[in-house]
């Protein structure tokens, strides 16, 4: 059985669970298995030799994580040909595509955890509650080493972009 973290967050100040370890920087990071779409899969193979900035986000169909992936999308513009940007979310992959072309989100690419939340469970994410993965931001070196990590003790809050992007530039 997985680890639980309790009370590790909150959703509008209600206690939340999390599943799966807490992880911090110089740990490997984790293998995943996401949804590209609905017959093609993704793991963190997949973008080997490339600086991983990871945005996970509950829903893109809720109001900061909305806000959260638009701003990231316009980050990666001026991160350069070796930066990924991943947004990963429980949403279903057709919904994902629905909002990334009602959005305009072209340099974003967004995976699903919907099937087996691997990604929660590997990068402990995963609100047992809910079944979402919760919000957080990892920074993946090319050696898929974490450099940079943001667990947010508050669902509905937004993480600290300018860090996370300083820390995907401190890599190039």
């Amino acid at each position: 059985m997985a680890q639980e973290r309790t009370n590790a967050a909150t959703f509008k100040g209600n206690p939340i669970t999390l599943i799966g370890p807490e992880l911090h920087v110089g740990d490997a990071a984790p293998d995943f298995k996401v949804s590209k779409n609905l017959l093609e899969e993704a793991t963190l193979k997949d973008y080997a030799g490339k600086i991983k900035l990871i945005s996970v986000v509950p829903s893109l169909d809720t109001g900061v994580c909305d806000a959260q992936t638009r701003r990231f999308n316009e980050e990666a513009a001026g991160l350069g040909d070796d930066v990924i940007v991943l947004t990963i979310s429980a949403d279903l992959p057709f919904a994902q595509e629905r909002w990334c072309a009602a959005a305009g989100i072209d340099r974003v690419v967004t995976l699903s955890d919907h099937k087996e939340m691997s990604f929660g469970d590997a990068y402990g994410v995963h609100i047992k509650e809910f079944r979402l993965d919760m919000r957080s931001i990892f920074v993946v070196d090319k050696n898929d080493k974490i450099t940079y990590v943001e667990y947010l003790k508050e669902m509905a809050e937004h993480p600290n972009y300018e860090n996370a992007v300083a820390a995907v530039k401190e890599l190039q």
